[in-house]
């Protein structure tokens, strides 16, 4: 019987060191090496039947379907909603919203007519009972433990067989018979690889809740991530109320998809029209405001991207990006100095997306620049004027895709006109300035100063 030996492994990609090493040579993250206990068992040879391959076209059966949650923009993420049997990694920072989240879905199945189970891992029965009044979430039909060991939480899913069930948090799930810590790389590997396998073999949908790194990155091997179905990311910024869903994988349907709550006091609300949630404290003719309409899934939001500028003494002046790339507003801002005349050089600039969200298409290129113009040549920027479209390095600008459908929201909020590429379709509703260059967009804000 081999003996257990002592070794290293990564909590990020999980590969294994004889000894610890301040780098991971595989992934190259930093102080990620973790000691555990490897007890190696004998190989079982295999004694059942060989597998018999079937023709593609001649697989039968069929998916079980989508049964709706009843939150609304967590169905839209899903597709639909939970599939049967399926597992669900759902990850986001301490404080973010996750267990209010998980509590409000087992409510919603418990007032559909369905039985969930909330295993507390890390909070006590009280704990749990006093958020679920404040959420109005009281129900006979949620059921919860307190309990982090893997045999108990697997007895009392298949003692109850609830509609969903809800882990929170897989990382203090621990199985006794492994040698390992709780917490470790083996444990949670181990432990998720159980519960999938019981949601499998005809167990509930399954809801692992998982913390996160201090980059946003789920924490644990990577592998917890290819064993689940469906991993969803719940983030935005905690001074902000609001909270954003999105699916990072999803088996059953699309990933583009984008959920949008709102954490008030009664726990989590649906954000139907966003459009109203970010444009709503929106200061009408300031200067260093614009407005731009954002892709996220089907969905257009409209989202005010500010800037300002600032004269400064010091040899490097600073250029801060918030919600932003910050080296795309490094190109923005030398396409400026050299396409558009804009003087930035002796300037700190400080560009934001309002509101907690973060901006990475390359759509809001031209809302982000006219911004920057506007606060540098205090020409505001229209109030019924959107602005869309990516800027090339010779500060060309260049078409974005789903304009019609962006342009079209724009229009129900009230917009009239838009600063868009010279090769734009034409969309109703909406009235066009095209510009070929972003030295003409800008030339669009410093006539209308020059006129008024």
């Amino acid at each position: 019987m081999p003996r257990a030996r002592t070794l290293f492994r990564c909590t990020d990609c999980g590969v294994d060191a004889p000894k610890w090493t301040g780098q991971c040579a595989s992934c190259g993250e930093w102080n990620t090496l973790v000691e555990e206990i490897d007890r190696p068992g004998a190989p079982a040879a295999w004694t059942g039947p060989a597998a018999t391959p079937v023709p593609l076209g001649a697989v039968g059966g069929a998916i079980a379907p989508a049964r709706a949650t009843g939150i609304d923009e967590l169905d839209r993420v899903l597709g639909g909603g939970f599939v049967a049997g399926s597992v669900t990694l759902l990850g986001g920072e301490p404080g973010i919203g996750k267990s209010t989240l998980t509590l409000q879905l087992l409510a919603s199945v418990a007032a559909g007519g369905g039985r969930g189970l909330l295993v507390s891992a890390e909070e006590s029965l009280h704990q749990v009972q006093l958020r679920a009044q404040r959420l109005g979430a009281l129900s006979d039909g949620i059921f919860v433990v307190s309990e982090n060991s893997l045999p108990a939480i697997l007895g009392a899913s298949a003692e109850l067989k609830p509609d969903v069930l809800v882990v929170d948090s897989i990382q203090t799930v621990f199985d006794p018979e492994n040698g390992s810590a709780p917490g470790s790389v083996a444990q949670v590997r181990e432990c998720a690889h159980a519960l999938v396998v019981a949601a499998k073999a005809g167990g509930p949908a399954t809801v692992l809740v998982g913390h996160v790194t201090k980059e946003g990155a789920l924490a644990g091997p990577r592998v917890l991530e290819h064993v689940v179905d469906t991993v969803l990311s719940f983030d935005g910024d905690r001074h902000h109320a609001l909270r954003m869903l999105r699916a990072v994988k999803h088996r059953f349907g699309a990933t583009g998809e984008l959920g949008l709550f709102e954490m008030v006091e009664a726990g989590l609300v649906a954000v139907a029209d966003p459009g109203a949630l970010f444009l709503g404290d929106r200061q009408i003719g300031a200067t260093g405001s614009a407005v731009v309409p954002v892709m996220e899934g089907q969905r257009t939001l409209l989202l005010e991207v500010q800037g300002l500028v600032a004269h400064t003494q010091a040899p490097m002046p600073r250029r801060s990006a918030q919600g932003l790339d910050s080296n795309r507003l490094a190109v923005l801002l030398a396409v400026l100095e050299d396409n558009a005349k804009v003087r930035l050089a002796d300037r700190e600039v400080y560009a934001s997306a309002v509101g907690g969200v973060r901006v990475s298409e390359p759509a809001a290129d031209l809302a982000i620049a006219l911004a920057i113009a506007s606060a540098r040549t205090g020409a505001p920027v229209p109030a019924d004027l959107v602005a869309v479209g990516e800027v090339g390095l010779g500060g060309e600008l260049r078409q974005v895709n789903h304009l019609e459908r962006r342009l079209t929201e724009a229009a129900r909020l009230g917009f009239r006109r838009a600063i868009v590429p010279v090769s734009s379709p034409a969309v109703a509703g909406i009235e066009l300035v095209r510009a070929r260059t972003l030295a003409d967009a800008v030339r669009v804000l410093t006539e209308r100063e020059r006129r008024q």
